[in-house]
């Protein structure tokens, strides 16, 4: 009579332990590994690197010869020829697919925590080359580097250029739109060498020119076709633009900028953009600077 019992609990320990193992391989499988986690959006990847930046992190100027690398380096990662010269330099570089757009792109970021703090470049390589979208003062010039992304979104072939450091780090010798001693000058001066069209993205405090949504200009070219494209649209779309080819816009007409000035020298097209704070606050404000900017045709010579 007492051994009865204890047989019906071995057999029901038996029925439950195989219930338990059935589980397991409907739920995982045989031997199949656990799904990989979805690929991160871009705009995470950029908010997130824009995120750790602040007037105190540390960062240096590229030397020389480090400049000579990253040139070098950054035109194999574009060509496609490998990244043992930007891997030098403290980047990490790898291949990823956008889930908002579904495009392939490659991706170079800057080491962490150290003074090599050069930036985050992407290759949309849905296209050739086709447009540098610079985001100069990430963390400064609040939410520019979300337009940047959106911009870099709506055009195949666009290539991202984002600082590694906030402008005032390193007794602002970080300010890459001031400084040509910069991997972001090499990049952008790489690209303009190609004859990419370069769009910068910037931004004032509304106090500074209160009538005004945005400020346009080439900086220290003479403004083309594209610039003037960029202004109607904007304008159609209700922003308040001071053009600065034909009036003052109270010092943000980024003449002294170098990315600007290389674009003179080299004959390639060069739009300074700033946004107000409050244009900049606004997502759908946003989406309509990005449109206006897409329709100018800013690659388009």
């Amino acid at each position: 009579m007492i051994s009865r019992p204890r047989t019906l609990l071995s057999v029901a320990g038996v029925v439950v332990a195989l219930g338990l193992a059935l589980t397991l391989v409907l739920v995982l499988g045989d031997d199949e590994p656990p799904p990989p986690a979805p690929e991160a959006g871009l705009d995470s990847l950029v908010t997130q690197f824009t995120s750790g930046l602040s007037a105190d992190q540390e960062y240096r100027s590229p030397k020389s010869d480090e400049r000579r690398t990253a040139a070098t380096g950054f035109a194999a990662v574009l060509d496609r020829r490998g990244t043992a010269d930007f891997a030098r330099l403290g980047f990490s570089v790898r291949d990823g697919v956008d889930p908002a757009t579904g495009r392939p792109y490659t991706i170079a970021v800057n080491e962490t925590g150290t003074d090599r703090a050069w930036g985050m470049y992407v290759i949309d390589r849905s296209a050739p080359p086709s447009l540098a979208v610079e985001v100069p003062h990430p963390a400064f010039d609040l939410r520019t580097e979300l337009f940047g992304v959106d911009l870099f979104r709506r055009v195949p072939g666009a290539v991202l250029l984002v600082a590694g450091a906030h402008r005032k780090a390193d007794n602002s010798q970080a300010d890459v739109a001031h400084e040509e001693d910069s991997v972001f000058h090499v990049v952008a001066t790489a690209l303009a060498g190609r004859g990419l069209a370069q769009v910068q993205l910037h931004g004032f405090h509304d106090q500074n020119l209160p009538s005004t949504d945005i400020v346009l200009s080439s900086g220290a070219t003479v403004a083309g076709d594209a610039a003037r494209r960029a202004a109607d649209r904007l304008t159609a779309d209700g922003f308040a633009v001071c053009r600065a080819w034909e009036e003052r816009c109270k010092g943000l007409e980024g003449t002294t900028n170098v990315q600007g000035r290389m674009a003179a020298s080299d004959d390639t097209v060069f739009l300074h953009v700033e946004m107000s704070r409050t244009v900049r606050e606004s997502p759908e404000r946003r989406a309509d600077v990005v449109r206006a900017l897409t329709e100018a045709e800013l690659a388009k010579p």
